[in-house]
């Protein structure tokens, strides 16, 4: 993969990897940036959720489950001191649909944490990501079923 980046002054970038698609990266202004994009460590977090949350939705469409609605909520701690590194995480998967099979949802977020998603594995090597999962009814919107998952200890 190739990033390029190209400065559009003060604190301001206009970044495009491979597929093309030019994004913005900013400071806010307080730091010298103008406001005018997203923080390059927010990008980090929305790789990391868009990273599962395409895992779990084409595992769950393979597994024939009728989704309706789709969120992936990441909550990342950060350091309080420079380079203010993430620290911990928590992925949390909102599933909505009908008759949704609790333990296929369970083995998509396993099957994303455990051998797809490359940004959960390269970040979880690094700082703890906590998997929770919710599902829901389509139609009236109640909570039917919520979990934790744990990850497999290597060894264990």
């Amino acid at each position: 993969m190739d990033v390029k980046l190209n400065w559009k002054g003060r604190l301001s970038f206009e970044g495009a990897a491979d597929s093309g698609f030019v994004q913005k990266l900013d400071a806010e202004e307080a730091v010298g940036g103008s406001n005018t994009g997203a923080r390059p460590m927010e990008f980090i977090a929305m790789g990391l959720a868009g990273c599962t949350g395409m895992d779990v939705i084409s595992i769950l469409s393979k597994k024939k489950q009728t989704v309706t609605d789709f969120h992936v909520n990441v909550h990342l701690d950060r350091a309080n001191e420079h380079p203010k590194v993430f620290t911990e995480a928590v992925i949390e998967y909102l599933v909505y649909g009908s008759d949704l099979d609790e333990a296929s949802v369970i083995r998509a977020i396993s099957l994303s944490a455990e051998k797809y998603c490359p940004a959960q594995a390269m970040l979880g090597s690094i700082f703890s990501i906590h998997l929770k999962y919710k599902i829901f009814d389509g139609e009236s919107q109640s909570l039917l079923k919520e979990g934790v998952y744990v990850q497999a200890q290597a060894g264990v």
